[in-house]
């Protein structure tokens, strides 16, 4: 399948002098502004190793935000894809509970090539976003993988979970690396709202057939970019493979509802999610 997938996502030509992303930002990015506060949960680095770190790529160098158990070593490795506001601190945040867990928990920065999103309004984010190929998430997602399996990361044991932007994510890479044990996808778009484009030239449902990595999708039933009939379509799709992937919706959550700092939070939801996660993980080999 990766070799499949490379002629689908031709390399990128960007150069390192491209690069306008050069570390991850501090806090929320400004485009969820103001947090809801009083949800936001705040996981520790008590007993851990946690902050950013820099990825060799075939581009040059990314940041990501990385999180570990403190001793020990050959922990099982998960990546953490960015919502569209990039590595933000909620992103770094998942990272840490991760690593409570006893997880190597990494995150890239997806636009590192693009630009900084972290200091834009939503209305700016979107022309950034959309410059991004899905080939270059592909080779970045590879390569963080390869610089976690030489600092202490057991990738025998990868999983891989994402939300919005990143959810979409999941299901590419599961698709693209059939190394991966298990892939969390949190309300990522399946199918595409526009035409095949050279930077988005397939999407989730593409690929649902052929699949083999096991994916949990956790959708809301309220989500007005996601319709439910679109997960039906994706259903189908992947009940003529073997993959075991599965939906779980949650009838009245919105789309954004494991954001614990934005107001589509919806706590007995997320948390039951988070749970679910967990289990799949363990069920396939990911924890």
């Amino acid at each position: 399948m990766l070799e499949d997938l490379d002629s689908l996502f031709p390399a990128t030509k960007t150069s390192r002098r491209g690069f306008m992303a050069t570390s991850l930002c501090t806090g929320f990015a400004l485009a969820v502004q103001p947090i809801n506060a009083q949800d936001v949960i705040t996981t520790d680095t008590n007993g851990l190793v946690a902050g950013e770190v820099k990825i060799p790529t075939n581009m040059g160098e990314i940041p990501a935000y990385r999180a570990m158990p403190a001793t020990g070593k050959n922990f099982p490795t998960v990546l953490v894809v960015q919502e569209i506001f990039g590595v933000h601190e909620h992103i770094k945040d998942v990272c840490r509970r991760f690593a409570k867990l006893g997880h190597l928990a990494i995150a890239p920065e997806m636009y590192a090539r693009q630009g900084d999103v972290s200091k834009l309004q939503m209305r700016d984010i979107m022309p950034i976003v959309q410059k991004v190929p899905d080939s270059q998430v592909m080779s970045d997602l590879d390569a963080t993988v390869a610089w976690a399996g030489k600092n202490k990361g057991n990738t025998s044991k990868l999983g891989i979970t994402g939300f919005c932007w990143g959810g979409r994510i999941v299901w590419l890479y599961a698709a693209h690396n059939p190394k991966v044990k298990a892939g969390v996808a949190w309300y990522g778009r399946l199918v595409g709202g526009q035409q095949a484009s050279p930077l988005q030239p397939k999407h989730p449902i593409d690929f649902a057939a052929t699949l083999k990595v096991p994916v949990l999708g956790l959708y809301a039933g309220k989500d007005g970019g996601i319709p439910l009939a679109s997960i039906d379509q994706m259903k189908a799709e992947l009940a003529k493979g073997k993959s075991k992937s599965e939906f779980v919706i949650y009838p009245e959550a919105q789309h954004g509802f494991h954001a614990d700092y934005r107001p589509s939070y919806k706590k007995d939801d997320a948390q039951d999610g988070w749970k679910r996660l967990q289990a799949w993980f363990k069920k396939y080999g990911a924890a």
